[in-house]
């Protein structure tokens, strides 16, 4: 209960009818505490080998743009190896200036996710923002899945090496 001391006629101190909020706010910043100590522990870092694909493979457009991520982690625009440096100049002449064509990225299970985001931020950076990722379909026999037979039977460098037209249908597509 509040009391508001005035100087009044009598000696009785008025009762006052107003919230009094000074516990409220010790609740609220109990609670804030709280949560900023609970919140970085419930983002837990795990180690996950993520499984293949099951959606519906993306209909192919008639002449795709494929580039390609090696495992020496150079890069191949089409059948071409291409340096880093003139990615961009060689994505115009392929895609005639045309920004907005979708460029499918391959990469090999090689090469490590950073690279990859690496040359994801060089197509951004020179404008292609309409990226898919290709990759093999969960129901597709791999070589891996075959026995160790017909995994040293293709080597990476066969896998990288076939043409657009052989190659896997783009399982999904990141938008902007």
């Amino acid at each position: 209960m509040a009391a508001r001391l005035t100087t009044s006629e009598s000696d009785d101190l008025v009762e006052t009818h107003e919230i009094n909020v000074t516990p409220f706010i010790d609740v609220i910043l109990v609670l804030l505490i709280i949560f900023m100590v609970a919140a970085p522990l419930s983002t837990v870092d795990v180690n996950v080998d993520l499984p293949a694909s099951t959606a519906q493979p993306v209909p192919r457009p008639d002449k795709p743009l494929f580039l390609t991520v090696k495992p020496d982690n150079s890069l191949a625009l089409g059948n071409d190896t291409v340096p880093r440096e003139a990615l961009g100049a060689a994505l115009d002449r392929a895609t005639e200036g045309d920004r907005d064509k979708r460029v499918f990225v391959r990469a090999d299970k090689t090469v490590n996710y950073g690279d990859l985001m690496e040359v994801m931020n060089l197509l951004r950076g020179n404008g292609y923002l309409k990226i898919g990722l290709v990759g093999l379909d969960a129901g597709s026999a791999t070589p891996a899945a075959q026995g160790p037979a017909a995994a040293q039977a293709q080597s990476p460098a066969a896998a990288q090496a076939q043409s657009p037209a052989a190659a896997p249908a783009p399982a999904g597509a990141a938008k902007p």
